[in-house]
């Protein structure tokens, strides 16, 4: 990483700044039936077919073609947009901290995450820090996702910042092994004790 000026800190969102998990939804909608649920969640309305709304596809479209599929669960899929702002308490807020005192510090921030430019527009309103980074790359709205490194590649042409001068954070051991590829010095998010003392290993904070 190039010392002679400040790198740009790129933030993953779901994971490390954003607590967002179908289960805080769906613990309440299957109510006790924990095997119940983690069928929907590995069957019906699965990581994988959310993937398809990080990549641009419609929520419309696709609760319509779950329903079809699995009309018996019709109510918990058409929840996964009714109810989504459930999976979203809140905000991480050990690393929102760090966050806040990387921006008085004067790094510049950016935003690369595997999200839904629809529910990424619900949660924009919701958490105020959203507003402080200087790029935002969302997969929804770009048609590319983590770990393709065209996505990787794209924010470095919009920070204008070459890969050495980048240290990015998620909390998938996939994404940060293709963003390590790239030149892109990484952190493996764990929790907001750690990434803290990450960065202070290397003089960031």
């Amino acid at each position: 990483m190039d010392k002679t000026r400040q790198p740009a800190i790129i933030f993953d969102l779901g994971g490390v700044l954003i607590d967002w998990q179908r289960e805080h939804l769906y613990k309440k909608m299957f109510a006790g039936d924990q095997a119940g649920m983690q069928y929907f969640l590995d069957e019906v309305c699965s990581l994988e077919w959310n993937a398809q709304m990080d990549c641009g596809y419609p929520f419309a479209r696709a609760i319509e073609e779950r329903v079809a599929l699995f009309p018996e669960y019709e109510d918990y899929i058409r929840a996964y947009w009714t109810r989504w702002e459930e999976m979203v308490p809140g905000q991480i807020s050990g690393t929102v901290d760090i966050l806040a005192a990387l921006r008085q510090q004067g790094y510049p921030l950016a935003v690369l995450s595997n999200w839904s430019a629809e529910t990424h527009a619900r949660v924009y309103r919701k958490f105020e820090f959203l507003h402080w980074f200087d790029e935002v790359v969302i997969s929804g709205r770009e048609k590319l996702i983590k770990p393709d490194p065209a996505i990787f590649h794209l924010l470095l042409d919009r920070l204008g910042r070459p890969a050495e001068e980048c240290l990015f954070i998620d909390d998938s051991e996939t994404n940060v092994r293709a963003a390590g590829e790239l030149g892109i010095e990484t952190v493996l998010f764990t929790s907001s004790e750690q990434l803290c003392t990450e960065l202070r290993k290397r003089g960031i904070i």
